[in-house]
């Protein structure tokens, strides 16, 4: 398997990245032990969860997978902080230091591990100073709880401002962020790969393949399945908001493109965004092993030129027809 520099480190990680987010949720502990063994098994030394999936449970059921199979000296472990951790406590969520320090405790406990490869913000936070965030990981880092910091869903321009507040107050800085980017959503090509292009810094997108509707199991005559993410989008305007006629065109453009090459649709759509220009390690998110066997069939599949011409076609470079950043949706607050 080919292994890829995580950003600017000597660290080394594969071109896909395990996600847990379903383990000890929707997937049961049992079969979340199958999949992260059938991973390693594969290649696969990337493993991503967070403190607020199903709060807590996901690192659980990792830490313990790892614990079992003796693995985790072999792995790069990540996991997230920022989102909700007890509704009725305003401290227990959010980038401040009380909140990050006492929940990168509770994250190594639940994964059973004495330090976090990386550690990661989950989401930004304009009213809380970049700098007090900062150096709350700047010192878990300097404790040696964390080895790396990164970022999920920032915006170039928070990447950049953290950058020049780590380098003139002396702290480590991020080295990796983590957007949600696919075919159906390509706006991090207009600045944030090229920011991170120039700085070094890596990118593992979060959902390559669209929330599933990349997958090929949502056609346009055909209600979606009663277990799917999309079953209900008439009560969830998030999900009306993506699942839009357009994508519909965009999905019955890439088949043909899918059928030439004896691949499934997801597995073009994933390879795309691994082979993309910028791309570290795109996150799958199995939650059966049916599905994780489909995700590693992707690697294999090569995007030719003439591939990525006909997929520009469809969805323009920099475009999208179907929103995946929170602020599409305006404010909120982040919980799971």
């Amino acid at each position: 398997m080919e292994y890829r520099a995580l950003g600017r480190t000597g660290v080394k990680v594969s071109p896909l990245c395990l996600g847990c987010m379903m383990f000890g949720g929707r997937t049961s502990p049992e079969d979340s032990y199958a999949i992260i063994d059938r991973a390693l098994a594969a290649g696969i030394n990337f493993l991503d969860t967070a403190n607020v999936y199903s709060r807590g449970r996901s690192e659980e059921v990792t830490g313990e997978a790892l614990k079992r199979n003796g693995k985790r000296q072999s792995v790069v472990l990540a996991t997230k902080v920022h989102g909700v951790m007890a509704d009725d406590d305003p401290n227990m969520q959010g980038n401040s230091r009380r909140h990050m320090i006492e929940q990168c405790e509770a994250s190594l406990r639940r994964l059973q591990t004495d330090y976090i490869d990386l550690y990661q913000i989950h989401r930004p936070q304009s009213d809380i100073p970049i700098d007090e965030t900062l150096r709350a990981l700047d010192d878990l880092i300097r404790a040696g709880k964390v080895r790396y910091i990164g970022t999920s869903t920032f915006e170039a321009w928070q990447v950049v401002e953290s950058l020049w507040a780590s380098k003139e107050l002396g702290l480590n800085r991020f080295i990796c962020e983590q957007p949600p980017y696919h075919i159906l959503d390509r706006r991090i090509e207009r600045g944030l790969i090229p920011m991170a292009r120039t700085y070094g810094t890596a990118l593992i997108p979060w959902s390559p393949l669209a929330g599933g509707l990349l997958t090929g199991k949502y056609t346009r005559n055909t209600p979606p399945p009663t277990d799917s993410r999309f079953a209900d989008v008439e009560n969830n305007p998030r999900l009306k908001a993506r699942m839009v006629a357009d994508v519909f065109d965009v999905i019955e453009g890439l088949q043909p493109l899918a059928a030439a090459k004896n691949c499934t649709l997801s597995q073009l759509a994933l390879a795309w965004c691994v082979q993309q220009p910028g791309i570290t390690s795109p996150i799958i998110g199995p939650r059966t092993m049916e599905q994780l066997e489909d995700n590693l069939g992707a690697l294999p599949v090569t995007i030719t030129d003439a591939d990525r011409a006909a997929i520009d076609q469809l969805v323009p470079p920099g475009r999208m027809v179907s929103p995946f950043y929170e602020a599409d949706f305006g404010p909120h607050q982040y919980r799971w």
